[in-house]
């Protein structure tokens, strides 16, 4: 069974430590909203972090940055997981990232992760959204 996850609201890097967790003990796990994932600071210094991301490299050899929210996402879950090994390569195989709610995942129980909401642990009101950074990256989703 997917346990589905709505990333409304969860800052970005304490949901992906959770995920990356759960997902090397077994589970399947699908997020969903992840546009609406929220990255505390100061929106100018957030946006040339990314956009340094974004920029490193060439196109030939890499390292390739993703534009997409989703793509982003599941980046940053990738970074919390030994990707390079089995284990971790069959974790990374079980998320699922979403834009939205897909028709499959529509109506169902989503569940919050209450330790990484962002009104029980950032008192700054500085943020931006995971989509308004794709958007300054040039995503079309």
């Amino acid at each position: 069974m997917v346990t589905v996850i709505n990333a409304e609201g969860l800052l970005l890097g304490r949901m992906a430590s959770m995920v990356a967790k759960r997902l090397l003990n077994g589970e399947d796990i699908a997020i969903i909203n992840a546009e609406k994932t929220i990255i505390s600071g100061r929106q100018k210094e957030i946006m040339e972090k990314y956009d340094q991301k974004r920029k490193r490299g060439s196109t030939e050899f890499g390292p390739y940055y993703p534009r997409r929210p989703d793509h982003i996402l599941k980046r940053t879950i990738r970074g919390m997981l030994p990707y390079r090994t089995s284990r971790g390569e069959d974790a990374l195989r079980r998320v699922k990232v979403y834009v939205g709610v897909p028709g499959e995942l529509y109506g169902t129980d989503a569940e919050i992760l209450a330790d990484a909401h962002m009104d029980n642990k950032l008192n700054n009101p500085r943020y931006t959204t995971l989509g308004a950074v794709s958007t300054f990256l040039g995503a079309k989703y």
